[in-house]
Order: C-alpha cells, then structure tokens, then sequence
C-alpha cells in the first residue's frame, strides 16, 4: 500500500476526508463572491458611434449612475449592424452585473423586422429600467405646400404615394413611425431610405423629398431656422423643446402616441438583488436635477419604473411594430 492510498484509508477512518473536501473546495471558490455589488468598475456598452442623442444620454446616465453606485460606469461604443453587434455582447456577457446595455428603440425595431438575430432578445435580455422618452417629428421642406399636418394628410389623399418621404434606412423607427402615421390616417407614402437622417434631412431641404420622421432633438434648431417645417410631434402631449408644433393627437389623429425611448438591460439570469439594486439605482438617478438637466437638452422625458413594467412595455413594442410591418407589407430583412 503506497502513502497517497494509507493516507486516504486514515482520513477515512477518522471521519476527516470529507472535512478536508470541504476546506478545499472553500479554498478553491472565487474570492469575490461574498464581495458587495458593485465592488469594480461596470461596463455600460452603448451599441452606436460616438456622438448623437444615444451616445450623449448614455454618456450622463454613465456618469451619474457611477456616483450613485461609488464604482466607475465605463462607455463602451460598441456601433454596428444597426445596434445588433454591441447589443449581442451583453447578451453573450456573464450575469453579474458588471456587463449592461443602454439602448434605444431599436432594440424593439430589430427584433419586428430582422428574420433572425444572433441573440433573443426576449430570452438572452433582461430588461432592468426604462430611462427615458422622446417624441419625434412630422417635418417637410420649404418648397413642400402643406402648412399644417392637416393639409399634408388632405394632400396625401388627394396624391396617394405622391409623398415621398427619407427614413435612416430599411426597419428603423423612421421608416416604421411614417408607416404608422399612414396606416391611422389612411394614406400612402414613398419611402426612400438614406444612409442616416442627415443626407435625408438634406435632401428635404433641396426639395428632393418631400417629408421625413426623425427624433424631435436633432432638428429643432433647424425648425427654428426656418430651414425646414415642424407639422406636428408623435408624443401625447406637446414637447417643452418645440410648445408650438401640435402633437399628431391634435392634428386629426387622436389617439396618436409614438415615442423613442432609451432603456437599460443586462444578460439574462442576473441575480435578483442585484437587479433591484440596478433598476432603484437608475430610477433614481434619472430623476436627480443633474439628469434633468441634460433631459432637457436632449427633449427626454424621464420614465421611472420597475423592471417587470419595461419588460411589459418592450414586449408590447415588438408586438406593435410587427403588426406595422405586416400592415404595410415591409418585407423582413
């Protein structure tokens, strides 16, 4: 009989084999897990480029949320395939809480027009909180007769797909908003879809198309120029950034309510507590007089609430946008 076979008969013996299994598998267990959350730096990854309204609320809800949390909230741009590349990392990231997501409708735009995608987004997601909303806006060139949304939707039905409008390309919430506004008004447009909203937008004003939806933000100082026209907003009440431009609601389609918002998730199977802690975190943050500074900048309102409510609400935009795809027979990319 060898030492390593005389050595395990004796612990045997003594009752201390499994005492000493015990004391190594102790031994062997991560080191940080009794640490608090969050005891490192967070990575929020924000699956756009630099710059915009995605980038610039992203960035101060980074910054605020790290105070709040006494740990660095690190910005990592993660652009491409229309959010779907920076969005399947968190999905594919471990659920600890130190990987998150902040992204923006088209999140829910992706998931209704993309025939598959390299993550589900409603089993490899957790939705933690919504952080804010924002109208977009009715806007036509100069050279466009139509004064009011009103006498664009009597032009529209006079001219049936006479109207064509520019959209940052096949399945965003441009092209899919329009196709809304058409489907509750009755009438038909042209989509052109551009490479972003800035070569749209500019087109617009040299009267190469006549119509275009993007986020309310962006456009409002040209709205104020003069250089292009502000019909109406897509939001149930009118926007402090733009109090004169009606919302769609008043325009002669009640009802009317189209936001784009911005949210929070994480991969699927994050502990509870410390989901919770997330979710009363943000809410908070986003509520604080810094965030509502910026808000206001960006035309955002803040949405507080729980996450089985922006669960709710995200499975509810991908069932709408769904149903305006089929509506107007856009065929799925």
């Amino acid at each position: 009989m060898n030492w390593l076979q005389t050595s395990t008969q004796f612990f045997r013996s003594t009752g201390m084999l499994g005492v000493l299994v015990a004391c190594a598998l102790a031994l062997a267990a991560p080191v940080h897990a009794d640490e608090p959350y969050p005891s490192r730096p967070i990575k929020l990854v924000i699956p756009f480029a630099p710059g915009g309204s995605n980038d610039t609320v992203g960035r101060a809800l980074a910054e605020a949320l790290g105070k709040k949390l006494g740990q660095s909230v690190v910005v990592d741009n993660r652009g491409g395939g229309g959010s779907t590349l920076g969005t399947d990392l968190v999905a594919k990231a471990a659920p600890d809480g130190y990987t998150l997501l902040f992204v923006s409708s088209s999140f829910t735009t992706n998931a209704a027009i993309k025939k598959s995608l390299p993550y589900d987004p409603l089993k490899d997601l957790l939705p933690v909180a919504l952080v804010g909303a924002s109208p977009l806006a009715v806007v036509v060139g100069n050279k466009f007769p139509p004064k009011t949304m009103v006498e664009l939707l009597a032009y529209a039905k006079a001219h049936p797909g006479a109207i064509n409008y520019g959209s940052a390309g096949v399945g965003g919430v441009n092209q899919l908003g329009t196709e809304m506004i058409a489907s509750a008004a009755k009438v038909q447009f042209t989509h052109v879809p551009y490479k972003g909203m800035g070569p749209a937008l500019t087109d617009m004003m040299g009267g190469q198309i006549q119509m275009a939806l993007p986020g309310l933000p962006p456009v409002v100082q040209l709205i104020k120029a003069g250089q292009l026209r502000g019909l109406a907003v897509t939001s149930e009440k009118r926007s402090p950034l733009a109090p004169d431009i009606p919302t769609l609601a008043e325009s002669g389609l009640p009802g009317f309510s189209l936001e784009i918002w911005w949210g929070v998730f994480a991969p699927a199977n994050l502990p509870k507590p410390i989901l919770a802690k997330l979710n009363e975190s943000i809410n908070e943050v986003i509520t604080s007089p810094a965030m509502k500074d910026v808000f206001a900048r960006e035309g955002v309102e803040a949405r507080p609430g729980t996450p089985e409510a922006f669960a709710t609400y995200v499975k509810a935009e991908i069932a709408r946008w769904r149903e305006v795809i089929k509506d107007a027979n856009i065929p799925m990319e």
